[in-house]
């Protein structure tokens, strides 16, 4: 027989995955017979639900047929991964959307690639020998086929828990967790298929479902989220202590690739702010798609399926060394390569088209979108079409994009476009400016019945190529959904911060931070120098201490040590002094209208306006470290 039976039966269509011997592992053939079979009952009058089912007793289905993977990898052809992955991923993306019930009935194991042909329908049926996790780290990869957001929909951190530890669910803790809805035994899924088959009816599996188990996740749930919720794979390590389940619970976590790990925290933080299973599985992709050619897919298939050794040699051996650059590096966008799966191309307008503007705008064309540019400098950018003016720019737009220097340039723009935009459509602000600006200018949009978000970026210059912003968000949560498709393509997270004004004031509290670190960065560095301490060794200790901070470990301001950073350039800027000076002079506006207390604050204010007073105008901001070093203790 086929290694997949699809049909009409009745009133339903059915499909039922058929290599019992295999596990009814999933191979490229299949998944594109899966997704034929949507496309072609979704008008399908004859047609009023979907079933899927799997023979034999021990698997729904117990992931991808990775041998071919494995063979073509191996040899250096990496193209067929990312075309299964890319076909793949579209089909979980049409399940997901399906618009008629979407039925599964999930025995045994059902891992990896058989999670995203079932958890993604509408109706999820497990039994008493279910068995549901996504152990995709331990070969290398992340919990993709959607399965990051439905990790970050999981109670609490359970998400993280079990993405990382590949920790199996049970009938109970599937439902819990939210990757299924029913328990029905199995004894009676051929009586509930047959009346399926007659009815065509989704609520014979209401009427059968009986009181799910007990789960032994959900009396875990304190541990988990007291553990689990750490910013990153090592500050959830660094969380740990000697009890028996840490203990546990970190063995897990080490048996799998580092980098692995690392960035399925990466990914499923994405996933709960993203939301979306489209722009879910255009983040899975990027790192499958490096998973052979920048990543460890090749030999962690070596180890647990082809030599079956168990003793993977990972790029990077221990989590511990694994950096939050390379797992920016795994999740950056690909360009003309990004995942493309059939969504709304939308006309955008973009005001301001600078070292920031420019490349996000670029980042939106090449993920297919239509952008209509203006800058007062005739800036032109590739594949932007050019407009005279910025009222033109924001004609017909479904959303106008604008980066521009401050608050007063930012309302006289808004005066300009805001009359021209069409009735519903959305203003994206990611100036840097003050909060009273950014919340007048949205009071005037949805007075002129438009949507409208501020929505700040932190990320510089090389974000901005890269595609790695982070926007901080204000507006409404409608106005949020429209802008949060173009965040993922122009940034790697976006956090919607609350009301208008929200965005801009994370921005500002966010950069005097950031400006405090740096200074203190940049003093650590000048008073190791002075008391011969080599700055390599420095860098060792602080940056995996508690010394470590952004500054420190993603943006070290001591040249040869470190990431590259704007201090390997000469200190040309990625973030120029006199903008830092700006944003702390944004926060310190905002401290006295709103009589906060901020001394650190108004001090590196200072001692920046100081430096860009000092020939530090048109440098980095991390060139503060150069400019301590010339200096001596004040007394």
């Amino acid at each position: 027989m086929a290694d997949i039976d699809i049909r009409i039966e009745g009133k339903i269509g059915r499909i039922t995955l058929n290599r019992p011997d295999a596990l009814n592992a999933l191979t490229y053939d299949m998944a594109m017979a899966v997704e034929a079979a949507l496309d072609e009952w979704e008008n399908e009058a004859r047609v009023a639900m979907v079933l899927i089912d799997a023979a034999g007793d021990k698997a729904f289905c117990a992931g991808g047929d990775i041998q071919q993977l494995y063979d073509t990898a191996s040899a250096g052809d990496y193209e067929y991964g990312r075309r299964f992955w890319r076909d793949e991923y579209r089909m979980n993306a049409k399940l997901a959307n399906f618009p008629k019930p979407f039925i599964a009935l999930m025995q045994g194991f059902t891992m990896g690639g058989g999670v995203g042909v079932s958890c993604h329908g509408s109706h999820r049926v497990v039994c008493e020998n279910s068995q549901i996790a996504m152990p995709e780290c331990g070969i290398g990869l992340v919990p993709d086929v959607g399965g990051s957001l439905l990790l970050a929909r999981a109670p609490g951190r359970l998400g993280e828990y079990l993405g990382t530890t590949g920790t199996r669910m049970n009938a109970g803790d599937a439902i819990y967790c939210g990757f299924a809805d029913y328990y029905i035994p199995r004894e009676n899924w051929t009586e509930l298929t047959a009346l399926l088959v007659k009815t065509g009816d989704w609520t014979q599996v209401d009427a059968m479902a009986q009181p799910a188990p007990d789960s032994p996740l959900a009396s875990q749930q304190s541990e988990i989220d007291a553990f689990f919720g750490g910013e990153t794979a090592n500050d959830i390590l660094r969380g740990m202590d000697s009890s028996e389940w840490c203990t546990k619970a970190e063995k897990a976590m080490r048996r799998s690739c580092p980098l692995s790990v690392a960035a399925t925290i990466e990914l499923v933080h994405r996933a709960r702010a993203l939301d979306q299973i489209d722009l879910v599985l255009a983040q899975e992709y990027r790192f499958t798609h490096r998973s052979a050619s920048d990543g460890d897919f090749v030999e962690g298939i070596r180890a647990a399926i082809i030599d079956k050794d168990r003793n993977p040699q990972w790029t990077i051996p221990t989590l511990e060394k694994v950096t939050d650059l390379k797992v920016t590096q795994m999740l950056m966008p690909l360009g003309a390569d990004e995942l493309k799966i059939e969504e709304k191309r939308m006309k955008i307008g973009f005001i301001g088209l600078g070292n920031m503007g420019g490349p996000m705008a670029r980042n939106l064309v090449d993920a297919g979108h239509t952008v209509v540019g203006f800058d007062v400098a005739g800036v032109t950018i590739e594949g932007v079409e050019t407009a005279t003016t910025a009222a033109l720019a924001a004609t017909d737009a479904d959303v106008v994009i604008t980066m521009l220097p401050n608050g007063a340039i930012l309302r006289s723009v808004a005066d300009e476009v805001i009359p021209a935009m069409r009735s519903g459509a959305c203003l994206v602000d990611c100036s840097t400016v003050d909060v009273e600006s950014a919340r007048a200018v949205s009071d005037q949009a949805n007075a002129a019945g438009l949507q409208a978000v501020d929505a700040p970026v932190s990320g510089g210059i090389g974000g901005a190529e890269a595609g790695t912003l982070t926007f901080m968000a204000g507006g409404t949560e409608a106005a949020f959904a429209v802008a949060n498709p173009l965040f993922g393509i122009m940034g790697q997270k976006a956090v919607h911060c609350g009301d208008s004004g929200a965005g801009q004031a994370a921005k500002i509290c966010n950069n005097m931070i950031l400006g405090a670190t740096m200074i203190v960065t940049c003093e650590a560095f000048a008073l190791a120098d002075k008391l011969g301490l080599d700055r390599q060794k420095m860098f060792d200790v602080a940056s995996t201490s508690s010394g470590s901070s952004w500054s420190m470990n993603a943006y070290c301001p001591a040249p040869g040590v470190g990431p590259t950073s704007p201090s390997d350039n000469d200190y040309k800027p990625g973030f120029a002094a006199e903008l830092m000076l700006k944003d702390l002079n944004l926060a310190q506006q905002a401290a006295e209208a709103a009589d906060a207390a901020t001394p650190l604050g108004q001090h590196a204010r200072d001692m920046y306006a100081a430096f860009v007073e000092n020939g530090g105008m048109g440098m980095d901001f991390s060139a503060m470290l150069p400019h301590l070093s010339n200096q001596k203790h004040d007394t």
